[in-house]
């Protein structure tokens, strides 16, 4: 994972699931652990908030792909 701050990443469509993931949790820890100001805060609230987003959409994405594998694959999933 590249570190980039606070909101300067790469593009959103760039970052794959685990990227997304591993800087959210990164961002996670330190609102957590605090230090930070208001503006800060918000900035981490923002971009946690969009990484969110990615990480969301990488998981639906899987979902339909899953569901549609389910659906070509008859009497297979009854089991």
């Amino acid at each position: 994972m590249t570190e980039t701050g606070t909101g300067a990443a790469a593009p959103s469509d760039a970052l794959g699931y685990e990227q997304a993931r591993d800087e959210l949790i990164d961002v996670v820890r330190r609102l957590e652990a605090g230090g930070t100001t208001l503006e800060e805060s918000l900035a981490l609230w923002e971009r946690g908030e969009e990484l969110s987003k990615i990480c969301r959409r990488w998981l639906d994405g899987a979902r339909a792909r899953l569901d549609a594998a389910l659906a070509d694959s008859p009497g297979e999933n009854s089991g």
